[in-house]
């Protein structure tokens, strides 16, 4: 879920925040977009009927999302927003970060598998992006990222309620690209799965495998991994 960089040029301002009212209406955007894929797909998502269930004009949709695409990439950023909160309220509890993180993505992708349409909508408008959805898509594979690398964090990270939480280490040069190769393939799963060329089964085989290169980039296990000093 990445993108290649935008040529080099000026950097554009920073768009102001939104107010409470248009951050409102932003999310009433994105609640609809959302409720119509459910129903029928990237196809049953039209900008015109959009604004009218959003009670906005067509041309303040626009505003907010110039195209069809940038309004489902940016649901898929929400629907992600959502997703890692719900993780970290309950994080995974298996004992190596590369079963953690196999968990908390066979827990993700389930709750994709239980808005087929939706899902498929979203993936669809990834795959559709160009770089004017360069912004939009980049937060998508830091929300991804972010998800992956707090799976990865020891489980007693996740529970301040039962003391200080155990600090955990930056990730290595080593891990951070054994997630990028992590997010491609799940990336990948979902597109095999919707496409009907990938059963579940063989999904969770994928990411299990694939997971197994955080445990293979750890440091610890690194330093196990080295031949001996003669």
């Amino acid at each position: 879920m990445t993108t290649e960089s935008k040529a080099a040029g000026p950097a554009l301002p920073a768009s102001p925040p939104l107010t409470e009212r248009q951050e409102a209406r932003r999310r009433r955007i994105l609640h609809t977009s959302a409720k119509l894929a459910s129903r029928g797909g990237f196809d049953a998502v039209q900008m015109r009927e959009v604004a009218e269930c959003s009670g906005v004009a067509l041309g303040t949709l626009y505003r907010y999302f110039p195209s069809k695409v940038h309004l489902l990439v940016a649901t898929m950023q929400d629907q992600l927003q959502h997703m890692h909160e719900t993780l970290r309220k309950r994080p995974p509890s298996e004992e190596d970060p590369g079963a953690r993180v196999a968990q908390t993505l066979m827990r993700a992708f389930r709750a994709l598998q239980r808005e087929p349409h939706l899902a498929d909508a979203m993936v669809r408008a990834l795959t559709f992006a160009d770089r004017s959805v360069s912004p939009e898509v980049d937060t998508v594979s830091r929300l991804t990222t972010a998800i992956i690398l707090d799976a990865m964090a020891p489980p007693l990270a996740h529970a301040p309620s039962k003391g200080p939480a155990r600090p955990s280490a930056p990730p290595t040069p080593e891990q951070l690209s054994a997630v990028r190769v992590i997010e491609h393939t799940w990336h990948s799963a979902l597109i095999t799965w919707l496409s009907g060329r990938a059963s579940i089964a063989q999904v969770k085989i994928d990411i299990e495998t694939v997971c197994r290169l955080i445990d293979l980039t750890t440091p610890d296990r690194t330093q196990d991994r080295r031949p001996p000093s003669t």
